[in-house]
């Protein structure tokens, strides 16, 4: 019988690839990639929504935790590890949970997707509950895993949600308080996840997580006010930032960033209103941590 999921059947166009030389083979999958950007931008109404629910998560206290197996879940704890030094985000308010555990990261471990026991067991070890956003991936939508994770996320009263890359039953749409569902097409290689269905799900959670974080004040214009200058990239990045905005030379805005503790938001609020460090951190505590509420526009 024939697998009715867009991601596991044929493509026409690459029937012949094998016979391809290398020129045409890159023209190929090129060609295919095109067609994702397009039906990401026809999921933009769920992704908005999955973007509320993971700001309302972070605003109550709660955390975004993503749940997959194979390339869905790396790329979720790709995209949760990237956070805190991006957005200073505290790493315990992202979560990438992949079956199989971190191990799976490096190495396939394919067989740990079949147990949605484990993915239950999963959650309750998080000790995850009603101020929790869990968004499970899995670009089949079947994977046994996921389900689990999500069906005792949903008994313990976190909100859930669903990225796939076929067409989602009914019963999914009912399950969840969002899903996404880029429909890509099929593979260039058939099954071939990690490809179209792969590039898909990454602009997806790129947009969840940026959306999230200029709607929680994490951004000033378009720029990371909130990193973590955790190496000399980020103190550079920094102090640019800094100079930019407050048309400083470097070592002025290097020695702004030394008195507010290599906190370029706190450096921003205090050379903008000259204060110091603690009533900085005061007025943007009092504003939610959003910059543009303390100072307004530059």
């Amino acid at each position: 019988m024939r697998d009715s999921r867009l991601t596991e059947q044929r493509n026409p166009k690459s029937t012949k690839i094998d016979k391809l030389d290398v020129l045409g083979i890159v023209d190929l999958i090129n060609t295919e990639d095109r067609l994702v950007a397009e039906a990401v931008s026809d999921e933009r109404q769920a992704i908005a929504r999955a973007i509320e629910l993971v700001e309302k998560a972070l605003r109550a206290g709660g955390r975004l935790i993503y749940v997959g197996a194979g390339t869905s879940g790396r790329l979720g704890v790709l995209d949760a590890a990237e956070m805190p030094p991006t957005f200073g985000v505290d790493p315990e308010r992202i979560h990438g949970v992949i079956a199989g555990g971190y191990q799976a990261l490096v190495r396939s471990q394919e067989g740990a997707e079949d147990h949605p026991e484990d993915g239950a067991e999963a959650i309750t070890n998080l000790d995850v509950g009603q101020r929790d956003f869990v968004l499970g991936i899995a670009t089949s939508g079947s994977t046994p895993y996921v389900h689990g994770a999500l069906s005792r996320a949903r008994e313990l009263g976190a909100r859930t949600g669903f990225l796939l890359c076929t067409s989602p039953p009914a019963a999914l749409l009912s399950e969840h308080d969002v899903v996404i569902a880029p429909l890509v097409g099929a593979e260039v290689i058939t099954g071939s996840t990690r490809m179209k269905a792969g590039t898909a799900t990454k602009l997806v959670l790129n947009t969840i997580t940026t959306g999230a974080m200029v709607r929680i004040g994490k951004v000033y214009s378009n720029l990371m006010v909130d990193l973590q200058v955790t190496c000399e990239k980020l103190r550079d990045r920094g102090e640019r930032i800094l100079s930019e905005l407050l048309n400083l030379d470097q070592p002025a805005a290097a020695a702004l960033l030394d008195r507010a503790s290599g906190d370029v938001k706190t450096a921003l609020v205090m050379a903008h209103l000259d204060i110091d460090r603690e009533e900085a951190l005061k007025r943007l505590d009092a504003a939610g941590g959003v910059v543009s509420m303390v100072i307004g526009g530059l």
